[in-house]
């Protein structure tokens, strides 16, 4: 009887189990990612935080259709941008062709491959390439026919930018455009092949007007040393000293340049270059713009991080691609590491070979040309507050951001980032209490310094008439007591009587 009993409440215990289970919410998808977020804190070490971003989709070229046709597969796609209303145009490089979809992917707009050029049909070959501008005219890296294709919006050839002239240009140089960029005032910067010098600048009329950006490789005093000594021979096998390639350029509102570059130190991947072409990118504390900072180890996985792209977003926030491990590191405009996402692999939201990073209202695109296949990463909860309060202190808005920093706390209490941006709120309306302890809790030992000695001067300030007054009182009373001492008013206490005498010893 009591086994039949025990029996029946553990067939209880496991249907209310059960019903509870199925009530749960499944969202294998946030819970399950296939790839760790993390950040690295003050001391570069990894602390593991909530997703700011997930993939969403992921679409194929065998999934679309145009004109009812079968789009068929892309063929080691390069690049892609997004214009301003929100089409999306993809380079299948190894079609020949540009394909233009609608923001979801899901509507193929057109298919361009051919042109007519002076009444005749121009084809393109392995376009790596593409670049929208603020006229809408379409600029397409035609690499293998050593061109940059400029197509206005209704497909007709604007203008071809080809075979550039000039002095500091290599004889027998071989124009292969790569990726290209376009201003504001339809200046276009282009990376190209082998081009170590920097990134080529052309006018809106073509003309080649020299390099831009030029990225110069330091010589450690021990390699002059060698190098004085080594032989002919050794100094010819030994590594060349030249300038690093860029791989991916992107501009923001106000014109400057961001281009990402391969870095084999790992320390700084990307560039924010002024109209001088001067670097004048912030650096952060916790990162060295070059990836990840733990990259130790002897496989092909382990070593510095390699930027193949980079796009910028919204209130100086800059996302760079890493083909390395397959992530996306975030940096806000002060240089500070936001967030990190990505992996190698083939689940959704993995690549194999990823080559390109694009900003579509908030949410991410990256490009993978070994699966050709593109991603659509939508932001969480975690990833939108993280903007919000980044963008509200671009804009100066410290005070806003608070609140916004305070939700990020909630679901990562130990965001460095969060703690700063609420201690130098405090700092800046003169809460310097509470901006020590944000501070301090962040890390930002610049900012703690300055709020610690703005505290001791308003305490110094708000109590100085009590310690001025404590301080005369004390001056007084000693004044007071020396008089008295001297006019014999206070006598010096008596001796202590000796306790025995000679007779008693």
């Amino acid at each position: 009887m009591r086994v039949n009993k025990l029996l029946i409440r553990i067939s209880a215990l496991l249907a209310v189990a059960a019903v509870l289970f199925t009530s749960l919410p499944m969202r294998a998808e946030a819970n399950e990612l296939p790839y760790t977020t993390y950040n690295y804190n003050y001391w570069k070490d990894i602390v593991y935080t909530p997703a700011a971003y997930e993939p969403d989709f992921t679409v194929a070229g065998k999934d679309l259709t145009f004109n009812g046709e079968p789009v068929g597969k892309f063929v080691t796609p390069e690049d892609l941008c997004v214009s301003a209303d929100g089409k999306i145009y993809l380079a299948d490089t190894g079609n020949n062709r540009i394909v233009v979809m609608d923001s979801t992917m899901s509507n193929v707009y057109n298919i361009i491959t051919t042109f007519d050029n002076n009444g005749k049909e121009d084809k393109f070959k392995q376009p790596y390439g593409v670049a929208i501008s603020q006229t809408n005219q379409l600029y397409i890296a035609d690499s293998q026919n050593h061109r940059i294709v400029v197509l206005n919006e209704d497909g007709s050839l604007a203008r071809i930018i080809e075979n550039p002239q000039a002095e500091v240009l290599d004889e027998g140089f071989v124009f292969v455009p790569l990726k290209v960029a376009v201003d504001y005032a339809d200046r276009v910067y282009c990376v190209a092949q082998n081009m170590f010098e920097g990134i080529m600048v052309f006018e809106t009329n073509g003309e080649f007007t020299g390099f831009f950006g030029t990225i110069n490789v330091q010589i450690s005093l021990w390699e002059r040393f060698w190098r004085k000594l080594a032989s002919k021979e050794e100094r010819a096998k030994s590594q060349l000293f030249i300038p690093t390639e860029f791989t991916g350029v992107a501009i923001d509102p106000e014109g400057f340049v961001y281009a990402s570059n391969i870095d084999p130190d790992g320390l700084q991947g990307v560039r924010r270059l002024n109209p001088k072409g001067e670097d004048v990118i912030k650096k952060g504390t916790n990162s060295n713009l070059g990836g990840d900072l733990q990259i130790t180890g002897t496989t092909d996985y382990s070593g510095p991080s390699q930027f193949v792209d980079v796009t910028y977003r919204d209130h100086g926030i800059y996302s760079c691609l890493d083909r390395k491990r397959g992530r996306v590191f975030t940096y806000d405009h002060e240089g500070n590491l936001l967030y990190i996402f990505g992996g190698l692999g083939t689940q959704d939201g993995t690549f194999s070979l990823p080559a390109a990073i694009e900003d579509i209202d908030g949410d991410l695109l990256v490009l993978d040309a070994n699966t050709a296949e593109v991603t659509y990463f939508k932001t969480t909860e975690y990833g939108r507050l993280i903007n919000q309060a980044v963008g509200l202190r671009y804009d100066g808005d410290e005070a806003k951001a608070v609140d916004i920093w305070k939700r990020v706390l909630l679901l990562d209490e130990n965001n460095e980032l969060a703690n700063t941006g609420i201690g130098k709120a405090y700092l800046t309306a003169g809460d310097y209490s509470k901006a020590m302890k944000y501070l301090k809790l962040g890390m930002a030992r610049s900012y703690y310094s300055v709020a610690y000695k703005r505290y001791r001067n308003a305490y110094l300030t708000d109590h100085a008439n009590t310690t001025l007054t404590v301080i005369i009182v004390i001056i007084a009373a000693i004044v007071v007591w020396v008089q008295l001492k001297k006019h014999g008013l206070i006598k010096p206490r008596a001796k202590a009587a000796e306790k025995g005498s000679d007779g008693d010893a």
